[in-house]
């Protein structure tokens, strides 16, 4: 692995931090008065716990949204972490990676064993509340944190502007589609989104104009759709719409997939 990126801090409101690492991925510090939640930890560049230490000293809880190694490597610097059982699979196989076990022998670290984190499930950080809501999709144990009090929705890969649904284990498109229909009522408990490749807040009427994005594939109404070149070589990508009134940190907005993943919406 890489070493000596930088790891970019921001606060998006008072004890709400992003945590850019290297413009690669994000993840999130939220503080509350009796406890602290690091949402993702990224690839493990940089020492992310020394980093959170500097701006608190209260216990820390770590959740990653999902197990894909851009999420949750990071974890190597802290002792517990949460995730959904359905990602576990996934997550065991990038740590069996020997470029990733060079990496913790050279650091002397190990990876803490994970906790479970379901739906259902609310991290009470002392007057901030993280409430989790399941989005299978991206991978099959995909999570939602949605902080009560400042109505902000955090939502690892699941929902952003250039969404991945071309990988193994990404669900068929119309059952996506209806995740995405069955968690749609956050559009009224939230205002904000943020993701985990972000670098700003999106509104959080791009959970809707994602789910009309996937819709759109599974009517077959593709023939803007481009082909979309990646490391397991060629996709498809099809462009969706957001709104004109609203606020979103990028003007482009794509849902990677593979066309024998795609079923009629019902």
């Amino acid at each position: 692995m890489e070493e000596k990126k930088e790891l970019y801090i921001r606060q998006m409101c008072p004890g709400v931090y992003l945590m850019d690492e290297a413009h690669e991925a994000t993840g999130y510090l939220v503080i509350g008065n009796e406890r602290a939640c690091v949402i993702d930890t990224m690839n493990g560049y940089t020492d992310l716990k020394r980093a959170v230490r500097s701006l608190t000293d209260l216990p820390v809880t770590v959740v990653n949204t999902h197990g894909h190694p851009d999420h949750f490597f990071g974890n190597a610097y802290f002792d517990n972490a949460l995730l959904h059982p359905k990602d576990l699979p996934l997550a065991r196989m990038f740590m069996e990676d020997v470029e990733f076990q060079q990496f913790l022998a050279a650091k002397r670290l190990a990876m803490p064993p994970f906790g479970e984190i379901r739906e259902g499930d609310s991290i009470d950080l002392g007057g901030r509340h993280l409430d989790v809501y399941e989005l299978p999709g991206h991978t099959p144990g995909g999570i939602l944190l949605l902080l009560r009090e400042e109505r902000i929705l955090f939502t690892g890969d699941s929902v952003n502007h250039h969404l991945w649904m071309q990988l193994d284990g990404c669900a068929p498109m119309a059952a996506f589609v209806q995740s995405l229909g069955r968690i749609l009522f956050l559009e009224k408990e939230a205002d904000r989104i943020l993701h985990g490749h972000a670098r700003g807040f999106d509104d959080i009427s791009l959970l809707r104009c994602l789910k009309n994005g996937a819709e759109e594939i599974c009517r077959g109404e593709t023939g803007r759709d481009t082909p979309y070149h990646y490391f397991g070589g060629e996709a498809r990508q099809h462009p969706f719409s957001c709104l004109p009134d609203r606020s979103y940190q990028q003007a482009d907005h794509v849902i990677c997939y593979m066309p024998d993943n795609v079923t009629a919406a019902g």
